[in-house]
């Protein structure tokens, strides 16, 4: 027998693939010409989410165990790249649902009741992986969001709350940051005491400002107040806790303090991979909170206050979730506890000589 040739067409599965668009509209007698556009935008969206899933159990797998292999933050930092680019084209995608009319829309939109994007299982996984926590989320119709999903989907949301996220393997992994405590070299002591010098200067220039009025000055004197009392809570460990237990904070105390040396030195040139991961983290964040308001502006634009076709208060459900589902605020706070490099304290000789590639972890 003669093997047959491996086509395109096999190899993709596209008698699969295309023949997967199955209309509503059609099947009601109806056919509605937008409704393949909606089909295919979607669909697309879950094959993207599929790749960041991919991607994602990838990185996890590298941040297991006690430590992180240093030749892997290369690969972490690539990922995380692509990412951020299928991130990009999943935002710009709704440009291509705003060539749909309110009008289009509503001509099939009944049809598709009570589906919604909200019981998609994949991006849920993806926000549970990334580090999303349970009590975090804003309820969907009065309930938790695996309520609205078939009983495997549900049970595989639940699984993926229980895991690792990548949140809970960063934190670890920069609680393990070196450098921060050597014999010579106290970054937590030091850093307080440019901090002061910082603040102290500041507080000179205010008062010796001959332009400012007496109002003006008492308002710049109490603001920095407020300032030195955001670094005193960095400092303090019962300050600190406070502001994780009033919801301020979720990294830990040593992990933000490793995160801010990562920060303060990456011109360093072994943080600057480091630097940049924690950097990749604000964008991805930030990317999927830019995707949930641009998803909410056109909900807005399609049914206004109308109820959405899962049941949720559409359009004002999707702005509440914009502005609280976020995973990765507290590396983007860290910009809080930027001091100028002038300012940075001066690294010893020794340190600097492992800065520069010469460290080894464990030895």
């Amino acid at each position: 027998m003669t093997k047959k040739n491996l086509s395109y067409g096999d190899y993709l599965k596209l008698d699969q693939l295309l023949g997967s668009q199955t209309l509503k509209s059609t099947e009601s007698g109806n056919s509605v010409h937008d409704e393949m556009l909606f089909i295919i935008i979607h669909q697309a969206y879950e094959l993207w989410f599929k790749q960041i899933l991919h991607e994602l159990d990838s990185v996890l797998d590298m941040f297991k165990g006690n430590y992180v292999q240093e030749e892997n933050l290369g690969t972490v930092v690539t990922r995380f790249d692509r990412i951020i680019e299928i991130q990009k084209l999943l935002v710009n995608q709704i440009g291509i649902l705003e060539t749909m009319t309110p009008m289009d829309f509503l001509e099939f939109r009944d049809l598709l009741t009570p589906s919604s994007g909200f019981q998609s299982t994949q991006f849920r996984l993806i926000e549970n992986k990334l580090g999303m926590q349970a009590e975090d989320r804003i309820q969907y119709g009065k309930q938790r969001y695996n309520k609205s999903l078939d009983e495997d989907d549900s049970k595989k949301v639940l699984d993926s709350e229980g895991d690792f996220s990548l949140f809970s393997m960063l934190e670890k992994w920069l609680e393990r940051t070196p450098f921060l405590q050597m014999d010579e070299f106290n970054f937590w002591t030091s850093y307080q005491t440019a901090v002061e010098e910082m603040i102290q200067n500041d507080i000179k220039r205010i008062k010796e400002n001959t332009q400012f009025d007496e109002v003006t000055q008492a308002s710049s004197l109490k603001q920095y107040e407020s300032i030195r009392r955001t670094y005193e809570a960095l400092f303090d460990k019962n300050l600190y806790a406070q502001l994780q237990k009033d919801g301020h904070r979720r990294l830990s105390q040593k992990a933000t303090l490793g995160a801010l040396f990562i920060q303060l030195y990456r011109d360093e040139p072994i943080l600057q991979l480091p630097h940049r991961l924690l950097t990749q983290l604000i964008n991805i964040d930030q990317l999927f909170t830019s995707w949930r308001n641009r998803h909410r502006l056109l909900v807005f634009r399609m049914i206004g206050v109308k109820i959405g076709t899962g049941g949720s208060t559409g359009h004002a459900y999707l702005k509440k979730t914009a502005e609280k589902h976020s995973v990765f605020r507290d590396f983007a706070n860290l910009s809080t506890y930027i001091i100028p490099r002038s300012s940075l304290p001066t690294l010893p000789q020794e340190l600097k000589k492992e800065l520069g590639f010469y460290f080894t972890y464990g030895k």
